[in-house]
């Protein structure tokens, strides 16, 4: 690997442990309380309880996250595949347009308004393989879980909500394995000032788009960002 290649591959992921940060100060009521409730679960199911009755909220919220990460393993096995099509701006701008349909497409057939209490292990699946799915380049992870839960008619409150905690484990999974690349490959010094501005700009940026997004589940549907993804799905097909 070139310095030049090594340099990007280091920014690359701390620019998603940024990404991290803002899902974590958005969410932060949310997912803290789930540190303890995983250990809790933990207990639980070494005592033989199993039954989703055996768990309080938080507890449920733990072992729905971890049912919806399961598929993502195989993207381990895919992803030389799937960086592949990366290069061909015009499958990534088809992707991008199925994108948008399906996002608009979702919002329209859903008028559900469900919620955790309501969410059983197959829903929890079926956005797990959504996920999964949004290992294609031009297909947004968050705009694909959202597009599941939708579609197991979750309210856009806690598509939005359970989408972005979601990302934890998903970033996490996806970057943990190349921290030591990037250990072995060190920011340097007269880099630290811009990395860390870098850093800032994708948290700050982050915060401003989830806040956003979550205003506008409560608002409105979700047809402005389907149609973002139309255009500029067009324009990379036409201009490819």
């Amino acid at each position: 690997m070139s310095d030049i290649e090594a340099d990007y591959f280091t920014f690359t992921v701390l620019l998603h442990l940024a990404t991290l940060v803002a899902v974590l100060i958005v969410y932060r009521k949310d997912i803290f309380p789930l540190i303890p409730a995983f250990f809790r679960m933990l207990g639980k199911a070494f005592h033989g309880k199993f039954k989703l009755k055996d768990y309080d909220e938080k507890e449920r919220m733990v072992l729905f996250l971890l049912i919806a990460t399961l598929p993502l393993v195989a993207a381990v096995f895919l992803n030389d595949s799937v960086e592949a099509l990366a290069s061909y701006t015009k499958i990534v701008g088809g992707i991008l347009i199925f994108n948008g349909v399906v996002l608009f497409l979702s919002d329209r057939i859903s008028k559900g308004t469900r919620e955790l209490d309501d969410m059983k292990p197959k829903n929890a699946l079926a956005v797990g393989l959504c996920q999964l799915c949004a290992i294609l380049p031009g297909l947004s992870r968050s705009g694909s879980t959202i597009t599941g839960a939708r579609l197991c008619g979750f309210s856009r409150e806690f598509a939005v909500k359970f989408s972005f905690i979601l990302s934890i484990p998903a970033i996490l999974g996806a970057n943990v394995f190349k921290i030591p690349d990037m250990l072995s490959n060190p920011v340097p010094a007269s880099d630290i000032a811009s990395y860390a501005c870098g850093m800032a700009a994708a948290a700050v940026t982050g915060v401003i788009a989830m806040k956003l997004l979550v205003y506008i589940s409560k608002k409105t549907d979700f047809k402005i960002f389907s149609f973002y993804c139309v255009i500029v799905g067009l324009l990379a097909v036409i201009f490819g």
